[in-house]
């Protein structure tokens, strides 16, 4: 049985001129995951999205974890959906994110504003309705986020038959961890549980930043199928051991 810990990224930096860039407290919440990971099993493999805060959150949590990585494969199939295409496609005067923050940002509550109104623009997104309008459908985002999960588990699992019949079996990858996004994660355990659209947007709106969840798989041998299960979801023990309010949500 192995294990497959995707990881969503650092808190990024909303309202700036590029959101794909850690704040100063993603960098320390990623920094936190890795002294926290010490104590936890050693990973053999590491994947990563190719997006900027994607790399950040590996950098920091090695870092924070005080080794050398061990192999990094580079996974753009884990990347986060467009979240600008989505919310320019919601609302035209929101192109620019900078302009849009400080349009809700003198309302009385600026984070339930934003969680409103994102909500909507992603109910909008995953309906299905306006597909013409996105660089990616809902769709098509999901397909692409589960084919990457299936990319991981069919190459560890031929390591895991080409070491099978070895005495030496060190280089089996057996742990192994993939640092991504709420999005990503939320259609991964979807998939899994077979939930609905609905269910998978509620999750996303869970996940914490630096939050880990753990998967398992192994080779069902009498069927040739691959057995995947979600063992737990959205931990963020390493934030609340630091305090609440290292806690964050975006």
């Amino acid at each position: 049985m192995a294990a497959i810990y995707l990881i969503r990224h650092g808190q990024a930096s909303f309202g700036s001129a590029d959101y794909d860039q850690l704040s100063n407290k993603g960098r320390q919440q990623s920094v936190l995951l890795g002294q926290f990971w010490r104590a936890n099993v050693v990973p053999n493999k590491f994947y990563c999205g190719d997006l900027v805060r994607h790399n950040q959150t590996l950098k920091c949590f090695t870092e924070g974890y005080q080794e050398d990585k061990t192999s990094m494969i580079i996974h753009s199939g884990f990347n986060e959906f467009d979240h600008v295409d989505i919310l320019n496609n919601y609302n035209e005067q929101w192109t620019d994110l900078v302009k849009m923050s400080e349009a809700i940002k003198p309302l009385k509550d600026l984070n339930k504003t934003f969680q409103k109104e994102f909500s909507l623009a992603l109910n909008r997104w995953v309906s299905g309705d306006k597909d013409h309008q996105y660089k990616e459908t809902w769709s098509q985002f999901k397909t692409r986020c589960i084919r990457a999960l299936q990319d991981v588990i069919a190459q560890e699992l031929a390591i895991n038959c080409m070491f099978s019949s070895d005495s030496t079996e060190t280089s089996k990858a057996e742990d192994i961890l993939v640092f991504t996004s709420a999005g990503t994660i939320s259609v991964i355990v979807q998939y899994i549980l077979n939930l609905s659209d609905k269910h998978a947007l509620q999750i996303n709106q869970q996940l914490r930043n630096t939050s880990v969840t753990k998967l398992l798989f192994s080779e069902n041998m009498s069927s040739s199928e691959n057995r995947l299960s979600v063992d737990y979801l959205n931990n963020y023990s390493h934030l609340e051991q630091a305090g609440d309010h290292w806690v964050t949500f975006r």
